[in-house]
C-alpha cells in the first residue's frame, strides 16, 4: 500500500540516541538544524504530545516564508515521532532515532505521500534536502559536544 509513496532518508550519527533525540524535543534546539541549508525558523507552536500542534515558518535564504503545520500522531521518547502535515505539501512524516552501539545512532526520516505520482514529484527535492537536514544536525550536535 505505501509502495511507491514513500521517501526514507536516513543517516548514522556518532551521538547517543538520547541526545539525538533531545535535539529534536527541545524547540529551542530543533529551530537550530530543521530544514535544508541556509534556512532559520520561527517554531510559533511546538507541543510534542500525541494530538499536539506543531506550527512554524521557515524563512527561506533569499527570499519566501513557508508557513507549515502539522499535527502530532505519536511521540515515543528515544524512539520515533510521527506527525500529519496539513499544510502543503501534504504527507505523513515519521522521524526514527535508533540508537546503534556506544555513543552511535541512526536517524530515519520516512515520509508518505498520498500517491506515487506526488511522491515521485517531491522526491527529486526532498531527498538532498533531508541530506542538508542532516548535516545542519550533525553541526548542531558538534556545537553541544564542544566541537563546533
Amino acid at each position: 500500500m505505501m509502495e511507491g509513496r514513500t521517501v526514507i532518508s536516513s543517516r548514522e550519527l556518532a551521538t547517543d540516541v538520547g541526545e539525538v533525540y533531545q535535539v529534536f524535543a527541545e524547540a529551542a534546539l530543533l529551530k537550530e538544524w530543521w530544514g535544508p541549508e541556509g534556512f532559520t525558523n520561527t517554531i510559533h507552536l511546538f507541543d510534542l504530545r500525541p494530538g499536539g500542534r506543531w506550527v512554524l515558518t521557515m524563512h527561506g535564504p533569499e527570499k519566501g516564508n513557508y508557513e507549515n503545520e502539522s499535527i502530532f500522531e505519536a511521540v515515543e521518547p528515544d524512539k520515533r515521532v510521527a506527525w500529519r502535515r496539513i499544510s502543503q505539501p501534504l504527507f505523513d512524516m515519521e522521524v526514527g532515532f535508533e540508537g546503534i552501539g556506544e555513543g552511535r545512532s541512526m536517524i530515519t526520516f520516512r515520509m508518505v505521500f498520498a500517491s506515487a505520482e506526488e511522491c515521485e514529484k517531491m522526491r527529486k527535492f526532498v531527498e538532498p534536502k533531508n541530506e542538508e537536514n542532516f548535516d545542519r544536525l550533525e553541526r548542531v550536535l558538534a556545537k553541544m559536544k564542544g566541537q563546533g
